[in-house]
């Protein structure tokens, strides 16, 4: 009693010393706040001019990112300086905005700064998101050409390809000092995007237009200028192909060659120096929680087991005898569930993909009311780089909404793209997942532009997850083969947990994580090769997913149990969209006083 009534006294001393401030302060406070971000949001653009371009901005429109070992010091400082002069801000003199801005910043921000230590523990080079196969892909679907200083800004980046590379091999370099090498699995894929990069016209005469080159032609032929100026632009731009990208790309290439003579045959986190503090952070860094990485494999070998169970359902609905293995071999090889390996196949794939985020967006208004107005479209991999890339994934619109969200699916193994996972694939990239949750932040009103473009894994992936789940609820996946397709899309990143862990920090090989999936997926040994090559090169990156979805459906069950019938399925989406991504921590604060006026809404009613 005696302690009770002492930390009584300390509350009510507490009471009556917090301070007051008038709303004339908290307006003030928090104008000062965001114009400090407005600041800091644009020195980045002006530093970053590739990200100044995704922005749907054109200043430094000729120019490449700085990305040279000094550059990466320097913004060290820049972030250290920022969370310094942040912390001069007076958190409770902030209105409810302004704190949501502050914590998130602080939060990015520090994060930055404690893995710093870890900047050298990737690899700029790989299969996922190398500079080899991001830089073309930046320069065909983001730099848009509208006036006739645009062709000309992109033979300058184009000739600033040189130094970039130069840069990028420089920093693969430190990491080889470092004994962070690539895995043997790595070189094939990237020597394979180069060359794939550096064939065709006008680098092989008679051969079919290069992708770099195609792209470059069609822009300039839908430019109003004169044939001369197009004449001239296009011969510039040849001589930029040929006299800076060329080289820089068989820069590139004979640097990957080399060091592919020393590449380790493991590849797991725990190699790295040291990899365990490394790997913590990582899963820290990507789920947002504390969780060890013994708690993520279990949370994923419970899942499976769930999930599992839901499939063995489907698998008597639809009349099939045998086991589960079994009929996850009948799912990979029937040829009922596959698109023809020919031009008229990937043709009829997008288009079915098309149709089915078209009739999506007929169905939205039972699942939000908040809605984006950025357009999305749905395109095919790059020749050049399919062999490599993931299965699908999203790039955003831009904020002026001259370039549409694209949904971009893999049409290189027709194998792997199996037509009962068409509808989740859909839903989890497209709408309502990436497009949703992307779009609406990126139009977000009266916060400060750093959040429009906040990225956070656990919640990103969490809400792509969770809206693979949504669509069922008001009748999608009618098709109980579709409903089988979103449980195993579902397993598969159940799965991610157990094996990202068990790659990272449990000391299983490449082979243990293959088998692993193949096991326990209906997915065959090649879809499961480049899943395990993914997680080798992305670690923590592939457990964000679930445990994000666990979270999400965590918060709702919360809010459908404490409000009962006056539970909106519609507000608690607009809840999760409505302030941008942020650490699960933060989410569930959110939609904890949501759930509080909500209640008193009713109560008052």
């Amino acid at each position: 009693m005696k302690y009770l009534f002492l930390i009584s006294l300390v509350l009510c001393a507490s009471c009556v010393t917090q301070k007051k401030f008038t709303q004339e302060q908290i307006q003030a406070e928090s104008q000062k706040l965001n114009v400090f971000f407005e600041k800091t949001f644009d020195e980045q653009l002006q530093r970053e001019p590739q990200f100044e371009t995704y922005v749907g901005g054109k200043r430094n429109y000729d120019k490449l990112d700085d990305i040279s070992e000094v550059a990466a010091l320097k913004e060290h400082e820049i972030t250290k300086a920022q969370l310094a002069e942040l912390a001069k801000f007076d958190f409770a003199a902030l209105d409810e905005q302004g704190q949501v801005s502050y914590r998130i910043f602080k939060y990015i921000n520090e994060r930055r700064v404690s893995n710093f230590k870890f900047r050298y523990h990737n690899y700029p080079l790989n299969q996922m998101f190398g500079a080899q196969s991001e830089l073309p892909s930046f320069m065909m679907n983001m730099h848009l050409v509208e006036i006739v200083d645009d062709p000309m800004a992109y033979i300058a980046r184009h000739h600033g390809c040189k130094r970039y590379h130069a840069k990028t091999v420089s920093a693969v370099r430190i990491r080889e000092q470092k004994g962070i090498v690539p895995p043997q699995f790595v070189y094939d894929q990237v020597i394979s995007d180069v060359n794939n990069l550096i064939s065709g016209e006008p680098f092989v005469r008679g051969k079919a237009q290069n992708a770099i080159w195609e792209d470059f032609n069609q822009k300039v032929s839908k430019l109003k200028a004169s044939s001369q100026v197009k004449k001239t632009l296009l011969k510039d731009a040849k001589t930029a192909l040929l006299e800076s990208v060329k080289p820089a790309f068989e820069g590139v290439l004979a640097y990957m060659t080399e060091l592919k003579k020393k590449a380790p045959v493991e590849s797991g986190a725990s190699r790295l120096p040291d990899g365990k503090a490394f790997y913590e952070s990582q899963l820290a860094y990507h789920t947002s929680t504390d969780f060890t990485a013994e708690e993520v494999h279990q949370i994923g070998l419970k899942e499976i087991a769930r999930i599992h169970g839901e499939m063995s359902e489907i698998m008597k609905r639809v009349g099939f005898t045998g086991t589960l293995p079994e009929f996850f071999k009948h799912m990979q090889t029937s040829e009922k569930f596959r698109f023809a390996d020919t031009a008229s196949g990937k043709k009829e794939y997008l288009k079915k993909s098309t149709e089915i985020i078209e009739t999506m967006k007929s169905q939205l208004g039972q699942l939000f009311t908040v809605r984006p107005k950025a357009d999305l479209v749905v395109k095919a991999v790059e020749a050049y780089r399919e062999k490599s890339a993931g299965l699908a994934f999203y790039e955003g619109p831009s904020e002026d909404g001259k370039r549409s969200g694209i949904f971009y699916v893999n049409l290189y193994d027709m194998k792997s793209a199996s037509s009962y996972e068409m509808e989740a694939l859909a839903y989890h990239e497209g709408i309502p997942g990436h497009h949703m949750q992307v779009a609406i932040s990126t139009e977000l009103q009266g916060v400060p532009r750093f959040r429009k473009y906040a990225w956070m894994t656990a919640y990103g992936e969490g809400w792509g997850l969770y809206s693979e789940l949504i669509p069922k609820e008001i009748g999608m996946y009618q098709d109980p083969y579709s409903d089988f397709g979103r449980l195993a899309m579902e397993l598969w990143r159940a799965v991610r947990l157990a094996v990202d862990t068990g790659l990272h920090a449990k000391g299983w090989t490449r082979e243990q994580g293959i088998k692993f999936i193949v096991d326990n997926t209906p997915s065959g040994v090649s879809e499961s090769t480049k899943a395990v090559e993914r997680y080798l090169v992305m670690p923590g990156q592939a457990t964000a997913y679930k445990v994000g979805m666990l979270k999400i459906l965590d918060l709702r069950k919360k809010a459908q149990g404490k409000l009962g019938q006056k539970f909106d399925l519609r507000g608690f989406h607009d809840e999760i969209l409505r302030n941008g991504a942020m650490p699960l921590s933060m989410l569930e604060e959110q939609i904890d006083n949501w759930i509080a006026k909500k209640a008193s809404q009713t109560a008052t009613l």
